[in-house]
């Protein structure tokens, strides 16, 4: 998944600041460009910054002095990251605010965040990418923002809201601009010489087709069971599409189940017959850098490393197939997303105009995800569909992908990805405990214990239950977990 970089010198961005607001900035403009991109095809719509979404009203000018900093994870297509610091520096000298943006591994946010709620102070709008709900208690309600994005758009789609708000609270904790689909990618060379022409199908047809072609080849399968994120988005699943639940829609803990076993048994056997050791000690580049470079016949990642092959090893590119999620033992197919672009704005932001900037440029970038889709070439997906009509549209970039694949229609799995995508705390609403045993690998560590033979798969089921168990019973306590009116949506 990831491509880590270091984070670009705010020096820099102060200075294109300075440059563009000189230059001036209306409030219709022309997206923000990078170099190199398509010349042709069809375009993001203009960029707009309206004063009014639903019931919210904003200033066309924020007072002299006013500053927002925003701390975000650096994107995993890194073209994105350029386009987006251009549109803060356009968005803040549209608004007469000095934006700062600073970028960090994904792997990071967690302790960044905890760290600025810890010390009260910090950035005044964090964008993590999965759901926060592990610290809503140091965040600020943020009902207003989704009230007006819905006035505006309507309903956001379910992986985004089911990750920001809490029924049991009836708060919105979080604003989720975006989502990733998290389709299956094969080697389409080796899957058709396996008798698999449009890749696997099924979770059997992965072990099947998966064990023939590493006993032929050597290439192995490539799905992780580390503590990393890919791993806990595999296991997930693979969990869901065997009919098992981790947490019902109150967050109460179902893991121990015979549907749960039996995925875990799955993923004991496919290591076995078709995976080497090295997915025990995975990071979350490696399935990308196993599949990019022809070591891995399959994977389960965003496109992120896809557009890496298309400049690294275009041949690769061109054998690169993709499928929705797999189906299981009943043809259940529930694929999580793969990450999110959540913002959460921190209580200790007191300052009345930053509190106000931070919810127009929240609102504003989903009003813009036009260009957001576009730049980060086509990873990031709409929490409001109706903001990218050209994504879906006939002739639009499903159809015809503006970044160059072949044939140009590649990427349609992508196309209707809603119908078999979760989500974190699925099929329910994400939580802090949900969080919280997302962000401890607890699922991933399950899958380890059963394959390596360190525990048998029945007691490692048991075990990670009895670990959430522990985790849900905490967050219970303080009011967190359980149900609420909007629970069973």
């Amino acid at each position: 998944m990831a491509k880590l970089r270091n984070s670009p010198a705010l020096l820099a961005l102060s200075v294109a600041a300075a440059a563009l607001y000189v230059l001036g900035a209306s409030t219709n403009l022309s997206a923000a460009e990078t170099p190199n991109e398509p010349s042709s095809g069809v375009k993001p719509s203009p960029i707009e910054f309206p004063v009014k979404y639903g019931a919210l009203t904003f200033p066309e000018k924020f007072p002299a002095g006013t500053t927002l900093s925003i701390t975000q994870w650096s994107h995993f297509v890194p073209r994105y990251d350029k386009w987006f610091d251009a549109y803060a520096q356009q968005w803040g000298a549209a608004h007469n605010v000095n934006v700062a943006v600073q970028h960090i591994s994904y792997a990071d946010l967690n302790a960044t965040l905890a760290a600025a709620i810890a010390a009260s102070k910090g950035p005044t709008l964090m964008q993590m990418n999965a759901t926060p709900a592990a610290f809503i208690q140091g965040l600020q309600p943020l009902d207003d923002v989704n009230d007006a994005a819905k006035a505006t758009y309507g309903e956001g789609v379910a992986p985004c809201t089911h990750q920001a708000y809490l029924p049991v609270k009836q708060q919105w904790y979080a604003y989720c601009v975006g989502w990733v689909v998290d389709p299956g990618d094969y080697r389409i060379s080796l899957w058709k010489d396996a008798g698999y022409p449009q890749g696997p199908v099924t979770y059997d047809d992965l072990f099947n087709g998966g064990q023939k072609i590493y006993q032929k080849t050597g290439i192995p399968v490539g799905v992780g069971m580390s503590p990393e994120i890919d791993s806990e988005f595999y296991a997930r699943s693979l969990i869901w599409s065997f009919g098992g639940i981790v947490q019902d829609i109150c967050g109460n803990v179902t893991l121990d189940s015979p549907q749960v076993l039996n995925a875990v048994k799955y993923q004991a056997k496919l290591f076995h017959a078709a995976e080497t050791p090295e997915v025990f000690s995975w990071n979350a580049a490696s399935n990308n850098q196993a599949f990019v470079s022809g070591r891995a016949s399959y994977i389960q990642n965003s496109i992120s490393f896809y557009r890496t092959a298309q400049e690294s090893n275009p041949k690769n590119a061109t054998d690169t197939g993709f499928r929705p999620g797999l189906k299981g033992p009943t043809g259940d197919v529930h694929q999580t997303a793969h990450v999110w672009f959540i913002y959460v704005l921190p209580k200790y932001v007191t300052d009345n105009n930053q509190i106000l900037a931070a919810k127009k440029f929240m609102l504003d970038l989903a009003a813009n995800y036009s260009s957001d889709t576009y730049y980060s070439k086509l990873y990031d997906f709409p929490a409001y569909p109706p903001t990218v009509p050209q994504l879906e549209q006939k002739g639009g970039w499903i159809d015809h992908d503006p970044w160059g694949s072949d044939p140009p229609d590649k990427l349609s799995v992508l196309r209707g990805a809603l119908a078999w995508t979760a989500w974190l705390g699925y099929p329910g609403y994400a939580n802090p405990a949900t969080s919280e045993v997302y962000n401890t690998f607890l699922l991933s560590t399950m899958m380890a214990q059963a394959a390596r033979g360190e525990k048998t798969p029945e007691q490692a089921v048991k075990d990670t239950a009895a670990q959430m168990q522990q985790i849900v019973e905490k967050w219970k306590r303080l009011g967190y977990v359980g149900c609420g009116p909007e629970a069973s949506k």
